[in-house]
């Protein structure tokens, strides 16, 4: 299956990546070759990818009006990991595992939003439930701008079996949930092999999701709106945990 990637972050990381069979590059007519475009162009070369030039109105009726900034990169589908993998990387790396798990979030952008902050504070994979869930679309990684190419995302048919496999490896799953018995995030301790779970807009975690929990914690909130969405909250826990962990490793 073909899969059409687009916008300047996204089509660059891919082609930095080099985890895709990329089969064309096509650059819109009249955009400026300078920049993040001639690095673009660049990568494509030394790989020897085709590039091709078309009118911009091609890549608008292709993309369906998406944002596509004047590039399009045709390649093969997401290459999804399975989550020994996952684990593996954070072993070869000598740290313990960091893994973000998604329960049934639907909006590419919160999505998008979340990778993006997990590849940067170095998550070591990402699991998402097969069904009722945005996969690594287009626009996922348009919104993520890119960051779904460096990530290990695993697709998992049941995130409840999934959080009882990882704690059978050591791994402790937190839960993001604004609850009385949740612990407040300032206070909890983090530094742990951890694998953070976010809920979907609105429900929040599921039932079964919430019980499998080893703890829940939640953001303390000073202001008059009830809650963060779920990529903020999520994106604030992540980065909480990896700070945790960067001041003990000093």
């Amino acid at each position: 299956m073909t899969e059409l990637l687009y916008g300047r972050n996204a089509v660059r990381e891919a082609l930095r990546a080099k985890r895709r069979t990329i089969k064309r590059l096509v650059v819109s007519n009249g955009v400026q070759e300078t920049g993040i475009i001639a690095e673009i162009i660049k990568l494509a070369e030394q790989v020897g990818v085709p590039v091709q030039r078309v009118e911009r109105q091609q890549l608008d009726k292709q993309l369906r009006d998406a944002n596509h900034q004047g590039v399009m990169l045709e390649t093969d589908e997401y290459p999804y990991v399975e989550l020994e993998d996952c684990l593996a990387y954070a072993a070869e790396r000598g740290e313990p595992p960091l893994l973000l798990l998604l329960d049934h979030l639907q909006d590419p952008q919160n999505i998008g939003t979340l990778l993006r902050t997990a590849e940067v504070v170095g998550v070591h994979g990402v699991a998402i439930p097969g069904r009722r869930a945005a996969e690594i679309t287009p626009a996922v990684v348009n919104a993520s701008s890119g960051a779904t190419e460096h990530l290990r995302v695993v697709l998992v048919g049941n995130l409840a079996q999934t959080i009882a496999t990882l704690q059978r490896e050591g791994v402790w799953v937190v839960g993001l949930e604004d609850d009385e018995q949740a612990q407040d995030l300032d206070t909890a301790d983090l530094n742990l092999p951890l694998a953070l779970v976010v809920g979907a807009e609105g429900p929040g975690l599921a039932r079964l999701v919430r019980e499998r929990c080893d703890f829940l914690v939640r953001l303390p909130m000073a202001g008059q709106i009830a809650s963060l969405n779920a990529s903020v909250a999520g994106s604030i826990t992540l980065y909480n945990a990896w700070r945790q962990r960067k001041k003990v490793a000093e």
